[in-house]
């Protein structure tokens, strides 16, 4: 097995499906494994997996989360690369230290650490795969959201350049495209009237360049977007990138 700096590469890898996927987007579970298939890769999927911990972390109940994560390192043990189609719950595996705090590190949640990628991370930056062959039958103007837990990630420039590659794709700018949507998790929930503002300034943004398609590497994103765009009236088609790279083969 290869590895990029610290991080595992191989043709046999787990997939970490999410919660997100399992309640919402099971279409883009089923198209990592897909396309993962059609690189040569075999998808090993633990069925005793369940969440990540991020929720708990985030409510600010560390004791529970620190249970999640334990069960999340003990299912995903091993030496394999943890491919995960969420920039949010790979950047909770990335950062397993913070559960630990004053306790001693635990060597299953650090290898964890080490050996998960964003899919589109390892598509481009473990695999190699620079470009994409997929084609649009028309041209087509993707917007891309970048979410806020891939930043200092290379998965953004990861996405913009095989989503950018497909023929007949645009990958159009918007303004303040770094800036949060507001979804931010239980944020949503403990702030909605600050999340809901967040979200409707991120849509005037997108909705201006006039996309055909609105995508990111995080669904928890793309839901709340969604969701916001429906209840004013201005809904547009969206997917996870790793659902546009299966499609447009």
């Amino acid at each position: 097995m290869a590895a990029i700096g610290d991080r595992p590469v191989g043709n046999r890898v787990l997939l970490m499906g999410t919660c997100m996927c399992d309640a919402f987007y099971d279409e883009a579970a089923k198209a990592t494994v897909e396309v993962l298939e059609h690189l040569g890769v075999q998808v090993e999927f633990p069925e005793n997996q369940t969440c990540c911990g991020q929720p708990a972390f985030n409510s600010g109940d560390w004791e529970a989360s620190r249970k999640v994560a334990r069960f999340t390192a003990d299912v995903f043990a091993g030496t394999l690369p943890v491919i995960v189609p969420s920039g949010s719950c790979a950047a909770m595996n990335f950062h397993g230290n913070l559960l630990q705090f004053e306790e001693a590190p635990e060597e299953k949640i650090n290898s964890l650490a080490r050996r998960t990628w964003e899919v589109m991370d390892y598509i481009h930056n473990g695999l190699g795969i620079k470009t994409w062959p997929g084609k649009f039958a028309k041209p087509t103007r993707i917007a891309f959201h970048r979410s806020c837990h891939t930043r200092g990630t290379n998965s953004g420039e990861a996405i913009v350049a095989l989503l950018g590659s497909i023929e007949n794709a645009e990958v159009v700018p918007f303004g303040q495209d770094e800036q949060c949507c507001g979804f931010g998790g239980t944020f949503s929930v403990t702030f909605p009237h600050i999340s809901g503002r967040m979200g409707s300034l991120k849509m005037d943004h997108i909705l201006e360049v006039n996309p055909d398609i609105l995508t990111s590497g995080d669904m928890s994103c793309l839901m709340h977007l969604n969701g916001l765009a429906r209840a004013q009236g201005r809904s547009i088609p969206h997917c996870h990138a790793i659902e546009i790279l299966r499609d447009t083969l």
